[in-house]
C-alpha cells in the first residue's frame, strides 16, 4: 500500500493537494465565530498579509511533514477498511498533537516575528482547533486517496 507522503507528494497531485489545504484553512478560519474567531480571523488575515502567496508556500513546504507525521493513522484507517476521516474524527486530539507538534517547532524558527508572534497568540486554541479541522481533513485525504 503506498504511503500517504506518496500519494499527498507526487507531482502529479501535490498542487491540487496544496490548493485544497489552503481551502481547507480558508473554509477552517470562516467558519470561526465569537471572540476567538474575531481573534483567529484577525491573525490570519495578518499572516496572509506577510506577502501574497505566504500561506501556500507554508503549506507547499510542511505538506510532505505532514504527510509523514499522519501516516501511520492513514495506513491504520485503510487496513481496517474505515474511511480516514472517521478515524481523524475518532483521534482527532492524536492529529492535532501530530500536525501541531511539526508547526510549533517551525515557529520556534521562524525567522519572522510577526509570524512567530502571531502563531504564539493562537496557540492556546490551536489543538481545540486542529481537532474541529480533522474530519475535514480526513475527508480532503480520502478524495486524493482514492
Amino acid at each position: 500500500m503506498p504511503t500517504l507522503p506518496e500519494i499527498l507528494t507526487n507531482d502529479a497531485k501535490k498542487g491540487l493537494v496544496v490548493d485544497d489545504c489552503c481551502n481547507l484553512i480558508d473554509a477552517e478560519v470562516d467558519d470561526k465565530g465569537g471572540l476567538s474567531g474575531l481573534a483567529i480571523k484577525a491573525g490570519y488575515k495578518a499572516i496572509k498579509g506577510v506577502k501574497p502567496g505566504f500561506v501556500k508556500h507554508v503549506v507547499t513546504d510542511l505538506l510532505p511533514e505532514f504527510a509523514r507525521v499522519l501516516d501511520p493513522m492513514y495506513q491504520e484507517a485503510k487496513a481496517a477498511g474505515k474511511p480516514v476521516s472517521d478515524l481523524f474524527a475518532a483521534r482527532s486530539s492524536d492529529v492535532a498533537e501530530a500536525l501541531l507538534g511539526l508547526t510549533d517547532q517551525k515557529a520556534k524558527h521562524s525567522k519572522n516575528s510577526l509570524v512567530r508572534g502571531t502563531y504564539d497568540k493562537l496557540r492556546g486554541t490551536a489543538k481545540k482547533n486542529v481537532e474541529a479541522a480533522a474530519p475535514r481533513l480526513g475527508k480532503l485525504i480520502e478524495a486524493h486517496s482514492s
